[in-house]
């Protein structure tokens, strides 16, 4: 039992991805086996946008990350206040998109 609890999970983090990548787009898609979350970078007034990263998990650690996703928010709310959004949220659908500009879904 001693030996299993001295068993950690070690985590490298690469400098190259240590830099994070700057997303304010989100375009959730799913299939019976997987969710697919592209990662956009937005301008206003630039008629494209890059994916700038691509996540494609199975459904249970999607869930798994909205569980971690709300639990976070909720710590950050206590510790900062409220985050505020520009319109009451929607409910999210398939094909959901999560942007901070008032854009039309367009195509990748």
């Amino acid at each position: 039992m001693a030996n299993e609890n001295e068993k950690q999970l070690q985590i490298e983090l690469k400098p190259e991805v240590a830099g994070g990548t700057y997303s304010n787009l989100a375009i959730l898609t799913h299939s019976n086996n997987e969710f697919v979350m592209d990662f956009v970078q937005m301008l206003p007034g630039m008629p494209k946008a890059q994916v700038a990263s691509r996540i494609i998990m199975a459904p249970e650690h999607a869930k798994r990350l909205l569980f971690a996703l709300q639990d976070n928010v909720q710590k950050f709310e206590q510790q900062f206040g409220e985050i505020r959004l520009p319109q009451a949220p929607q409910q999210p659908r398939e094909g959901s998109t999560i942007a901070p500009f008032n854009i039309k879904k367009g195509e990748a």
